[in-house]
């Protein structure tokens, strides 16, 4: 049996939590030695935009009336860790677009417009 990838020990249980269920949800051998760098810095970013979402939220849900300029301030931070994950994601190919070829996806059903009798 091919051994999963080893979290590095610097990882918080959350970031930690996030490796466990990548690694978890690929074949044993996807990540190789060389990748583990980017794959730990795609769970740290993956943990930071989780958490500002959260903090986004609660800036949208205030009773106090909304502070635009902390509200911004979130916004982009969020958009940067997402941005990173994005890069990452692609690089690790861990998105479908990276497993799956264009020619043998599964085309959605055609659908007849209301025009279209």
């Amino acid at each position: 049996a091919i051994p999963r990838a080893v979290a590095p020990d610097h990882l918080s249980d959350e970031q930690l939590s996030e490796w466990n269920q990548v690694v978890d949800a690929m074949p044993a051998d996807w990540f190789p030695a060389e990748t583990h760098s980017l794959l730990a810095e795609y769970c740290c970013h993956a943990v930071s935009a989780r958490r500002l979402s959260l903090y986004v939220t609660s800036i949208e849900e205030g009773e106090d009336g909304m502070d635009m300029k902390g509200y911004d301030t979130a916004l982009r931070a969020r958009e940067r860790e997402v941005r990173a994950m994005s890069s990452l994601a692609t690089r690790l190919r861990l998105t479908t677009q990276a497993t799956v070829r264009a020619e043998t996806a599964k085309k959605p059903t055609q659908v007849r417009k209301p025009w279209q009798a």
